[in-house]
């Protein structure tokens, strides 16, 4: 059974950085992406960053350029969100998520994706 597993949440100051890690088990085919997702309380679910298996990269939220990255570490199967310059609203519980599918593609929606995390809380505080 494929299963996901953040880790590296916490809470930082305004400005600060933090990396959090998605760690990959049970993995079943060959390829995979994994997408990063954030819950702020009281709204909804969005989608930050997607890496694929060949190693393309999608910014689903246009706030988070230029301050986070996505990496990943096949042999490690973990994939890595580098946030820096962190802001107040960048606060909320982060998600990791994996889809199974051929190297370059690149989810649309939430519901594609086969596998979440339980999610790493951040607080940004100002």
């Amino acid at each position: 059974q494929t299963q996901v597993v953040e880790s590296g949440g916490g809470s930082v100051q305004s400005g600060g950085s933090l990396r959090l890690a998605c760690a990959v088990s049970g993995l079943t085919r060959d390829y995979y992406g994994i997408g990063w997702f954030r819950q702020a309380p009281g709204k909804q679910r969005e989608g930050v960053l997607f890496i694929s298996s060949s190693g393309i990269i999608r910014y689903y939220e246009d706030s988070v350029k230029g301050r986070f990255t996505i990496s990943r570490d096949d042999a490690k199967n973990t994939v890595y969100l580098q946030m820096d310059a962190l802001q107040p609203e960048d606060t909320g519980v982060y998600y990791c998520a994996l889809v199974y599918y051929y190297p370059d593609y690149i989810p649309r929606a939430d519901y594609e994706y086969d596998y979440w995390g339980q999610g790493t809380q951040v607080t940004v505080s100002s």
